[in-house]
């Protein structure tokens, strides 16, 4: 099937390791030109390299606090100055830590604010007016299933992350006279460098070991086992496409059947 993607230009945050840079992969599989950005400025390049010698397309690796809207204002700047437009935003940001309620300080939840909601407020006021200038566009939001289904210590993640929806679902109805679809996101327990980081974490204040607890969150899946990070990546990449043409407002679990409830 041919996605439509090649020569289409797109950003994805978060993109140096994990499920952001099976995004970007996926993209650049398909033939988009792939603006990665992260903090660590060597890991980008590294990664950058990496999938232009796989997928033969051209990669900016551009590095990025996503807590500085300036920092986002050149992200996006210098993505069109060197690809000539911009076709797709993947909001991709790393988690907040696991905590328990008590255990949070407003600091905490300002932080966590400020990098899983303000930053993609920000992205996406960014990338917006490129898109309406060519009449086509889509912003994939990257969740997670704690924004649908609660997790144990992860209160910070469970109530933010929601807030994601609502504004996945007022910007789909607001741009689609534009041609800009936008959906979510909400990936399941995964195979990542952050999942591994939560079960050390869990395992530490509950006495038992991260193998206990990456067994315990398998067996909590109808699959019995955690997605690999593509897994993820193949989602985004169809609605990042021209075959995703009447996908919008949708949130979207990839969880291995996790999730329960029927809505």
């Amino acid at each position: 099937m041919d996605l439509g993607l090649k020569n289409r230009v797109a950003i994805v945050t978060g993109s140096s390791r994990g499920i952001g840079k099976a995004i970007a992969y996926g993209l650049a599989e398909e033939g988009a030109n792939i603006t990665i950005c992260a903090r660590n400025e060597d890991k980008l390049r590294e990664v950058a390299e990496e999938i232009e010698s796989s997928t033969g397309t051209k990669v900016l690796p551009v590095q990025v606090d996503l807590n500085n809207k300036e920092n986002i204002e050149s992200l996006v700047e210098m993505t069109v100055k060197k690809f000539g437009r911009l076709d797709i935003l993947v909001n991709n940001t790393g988690g907040p830590p696991s905590l328990l309620f008590q255990e949070t300080s407003e600091e905490d939840w300002r932080k966590t604010i400020d990098s899983l909601l303000i930053s993609v407020v920000n992205c996406c006021r960014e990338v917006i007016p490129h898109m309406k200038q060519h009449k086509w566009g889509r912003i994939i939001n990257m969740t997670s299933f704690a924004a649908k289904q609660p997790a144990e210590r992860l209160i910070l993640s469970n109530s933010v992350r929601a807030g994601i929806f609502g504004l996945t679902k007022t910007l789909s109805n607001e741009l689609a006279e534009f041609g800009i679809l936008v959906n979510a996101v909400c990936p399941g327990w995964t195979i990542t460098g952050r999942v591994q980081e939560l079960a050390k974490s869990t395992a530490e204040k509950t006495r038992k070991t991260p193998e206990d607890i990456i067994t315990e969150w398998s067996n909590s899946i109808p699959l019995k086992r955690l997605a690999q990070p593509n897994e993820i990546a193949n989602l985004v990449v169809f609605l990042a496409s021209e075959r995703a043409s009447y996908i919008t407002g949708a949130v979207i679990q990839v969880d291995g059947g996790f999730i329960k409830s029927l809505i």
